[in-house]
């Protein structure tokens, strides 16, 4: 038995609809224009990304031989207004501003999937589009009505109100629509009133308002996105002989999926499980190298797997990374898991309408997932929280180098919306900051998997190396500096409290970073890097790590010229022993840096790269063989991060080659109480040991330094 098509008049309709109690796009949009052959909308913007919402029911519209007429005002922007001051054609600047306004929108896939249905509909008839404007003596304003018109062949369902036809017109914001329907009595003269409007509007009768078409001169622009946005080939397609094959079907936009050619090793699986085994919750604690983003994105995967599985609803993943170069980072591997990321960084307008697209699709079922990838900087500011408020679905948040969101201005920012949080570190644990390390542990979880460097160099994830401490000594003027520097410190602890809790703008913590300054910049570096860069002086792919800024002592009017240690050891490398050498700071542009990154890879014509901390976090460079540390802190997050960058596995790569520089006092011992000498030198120990531990060459190296250990009382360090 045939069913009878759905009318207006047997379609549920109501007299209001408002953002609390209804959805205006699944209880109104959907249900009228499905009973329609004629839908009129008139409005003060329109965006096509509204027609992908809209989706299978604008598809069924038309192959109804449903007709569409649209009335809409383009925006104008400054330089707009500036031109028809300067006298040029009022139609022509209205005609550039829509046409703007539709590549604008195109750059979000959503909207450019709308604007090919609009070129479809377009090329077989079945869509007009005129703009309007108000004229008005010397006046020109922009339309700003919202009125619209369903009509099946015997009714009209007319509705007016706040909604603009955008997406977050229909679903972001807080809207409401009021609807008569003419086959009721008190409904029936406003319905025929609104329809008398847009019909007087659309022939241009209206006083103060001019109405053109619009059509042709976007036809252009239109079948482009027609072309670009046509459906894929049918699943089933018919051989010669007849027979049926079924074709792949391609992952959903936005969700993540495990790429066919990628290899997850097995303790990135054991992690996957153990953050699944702790409800999606916890910190992984892997040593640089490991392949933290691929386990990440991996776990990302399954998760969104599971929700498909029990019809959960879409998944929001935010990725939050410290550095623009490793958001980039992130969105190329993101890339190879079928998603198509929003970068979110620099400039709020290269991001925030995709984002907020997005934000709206998510909450429609319009799509089933969706990945940001942005700093910490922007998922701090307001815009971005702003936005990540408005989502109300599933939400995984992925912090890469998690440490650094233990920050109060970072930590107060994390969204408690967040059922699934995951958290990245080769070393979570926040230098002399407990409060922040149990803040971390308190929102992301404890650390449910950990994979250290022995573990990773036994598993082959990480290469094997050799690893030298070079002794050089403080001269006089520097251990006398490290001696009043450490009185100072001495005293601020016994007034302010503990290091812990020093923060590093306060006096304490400015004390603190210049007493660890002396010991990076220690003059006697640079003799000792000669000696050691002469015994590899033919090797490739070797990096210098220099101590940022300039000595302690350059503050000192004898010493004011004194050259950074970057200069200095630039100047030797490069000029003395003629090896091809870069430099690789804050300082360099972007685009400069990832030439820098490329040529050093290739080892064709850049044998040393000098960087000053830009070679921490996150940076990739896998070729390095070499790692010269001239400044090494305390800190273990910088020296294992720094240990990590030159253990990574590539190509024809075996093995690494660490050489530490180690501060030592002088032997006369004349310019430092014993006890900040005995402490200064078991903090360099506390580092030496750890990278003795894993090397090669442990043994040699412990013997090496055994001297140093008895004569500073240090053997249990």
């Amino acid at each position: 038995m045939t069913r009878d098509p759905a009318t207006l008049r047997t379609t549920p309709i109501h007299g209001d609809y408002r953002s609390d109690r209804t959805h205006l796009v699944e209880d109104f949009y959907l249900p009228a224009l499905a009973a329609s052959t004629r839908y009129d909308r008139a409005v003060g913007y329109f965006n096509a990304s509204v027609l992908a919402v809209l989706g299978h029911g604008l598809e069924e519209f038309a192959h109804r031989s449903g007709y569409m007429r649209i009335v809409a005002s383009p925006q104008l922007r400054t330089e707009d207004i500036d031109q028809l001051r300067a006298g040029y054609a009022l139609r022509a600047v209205l005609e550039h501003a829509a046409l703007r306004d539709l590549h604008q929108a195109a750059e979000d896939p959503q909207a450019a999937a709308g604007i090919g249905q609009l070129g479809r509909l377009v090329a077989h008839g079945r869509l007009d589009i005129k703009l309007a404007y108000i004229l008005d003596r010397d006046r020109v304003g922009i339309y700003h009505e919202k009125i619209g018109v369903f009509h099946d062949t015997h009714d009209t369902v007319a509705f007016k109100g706040s909604a603009n036809e955008t997406l977050p017109g229909l679903v972001g914001n807080f809207e409401s629509i009021e609807v008569f329907r003419s086959w009721l009595t008190p409904d029936r003269e406003r319905a025929q009133r609104i329809t008398r409007d847009f019909d007087d509007l659309w022939h241009d009768r209206t006083q103060f308002l001019r109405v053109f078409t619009f059509t042709d001169a976007a036809r252009p622009l239109l079948d482009e996105y027609a072309t670009r946005t046509a459906p894929r080939t049918p699943r089933h397609a018919p051989l010669p002989d007849g027979t049926l094959i079924t074709l792949p079907r391609p992952h959903p936009d936005g969700t993540l999926a495990i790429p066919p050619g990628l290899t997850v090793r097995d303790y990135q699986k054991h992690a996957v499980e153990a953050w699944f085994a702790h409800g999606c919750r916890g910190i992984l604690r892997m040593a640089t190298g490991t392949g933290k983003t691929v386990t990440a994105l991996t776990g990302g995967a399954q998760l969104a797997k599971q929700l498909a599985h029990h019809d959960a609803g879409p998944l929001l993943t935010v990725v939050v990374a410290p550095y623009q170069h490793l958001v980039d980072q992130w969105a190329t591997d993101v890339e190879r898991f079928g998603v198509t990321p929003i970068r979110a960084y620099e400039s709020v307008d290269t991001w925030h309408n995709r984002a907020s697209a997005l934000i709206d699709a998510l909450a429609l079922r319009a799509t089933s997932g969706g990945l940001i990838v942005t700093t910490n900087a922007t998922f701090a500011g307001d815009t971005f929280q702003t936005l990540l408020a408005r989502h109300r679905g599933h939400l995984l948040m992925i912090a890469d180098e998690v440490h650094n969101l233990g920050a109060h201005r970072l930590r107060d920012r994390l969204p408690h919306t967040a059922a699934y949080r995951l958290g990245l570190s080769a070393t979570p644990e926040r230098w002399f900051d407990d409060t922040g390390t149990a803040a971390l542990r308190q929102y992301f979880g404890d650390i449910v998997f950990e994979m250290g460097i022995g573990d990773a160099i036994q598993a082959g994830a990480l290469c094997r190396y050799t690893y030298t401490p070079v002794l050089v000594e403080l001269d006089d003027e520097e251990s006398e500096l490290y001696g009043r520097v450490t009185e100072a410190i001495a005293k601020a602890l016994a007034t302010h409290g503990n290091a812990d809790e020093a923060d590093a703008d306060s006096p304490l913590g400015m004390l603190l970073r210049k007493r660890a300054n002396i010991l990076g910049h220690a003059r006697a570096k640079i003799p000792a890097l000669r000696e050691q860069v002469l015994l590899r002086r033919d090797h490739r792919h070797q990096l210098l790590y220099c101590a940022e800024g300039r000595h302690p002592l350059a503050t000192d009017i004898r010493t004011t010229d004194e050259p950074t240690q970057l200069h200095r050891a630039m100047d030797l490398v490069g000029r003395e022993l003629r090896m091809p050498t870069a430099s690789y700071t804050a300082q360099t542009p972007r685009p400069q840096r990832l030439e820098l990154l490329h040529r050093f890879a290739s080892g064709d014509d850049l044998q040393v790269l000098a960087s000053m901390r830009c070679l921490d976090e996150g940076v990739d460079i896998p070729a390095a063989r070499t790692a010269y540390l001239l400044a090494s802190s305390s800190n273990p997050r910088q020296f294992i991060q720094r240990r990590g960058r030159v253990l990574r596995r590539a190509p024809g790569k075996t093995h690494a080659d660490i050489v530490d520089f180690v501060v030592i006092p002088p032997d006369d011992e004349g310019g430092l109480r014993r006890e900040t000498e005995r402490r200064m030198v078991a903090r360099e120990l506390t580092r030496v040991t750890e990278f003795a531990r894993f090397s090669d060459n442990e043994t040699t190296t412990l013997d090496t330094l055994r001297p140093l250990r008895t004569r500073f009382g240090l053997h249990d360090v």
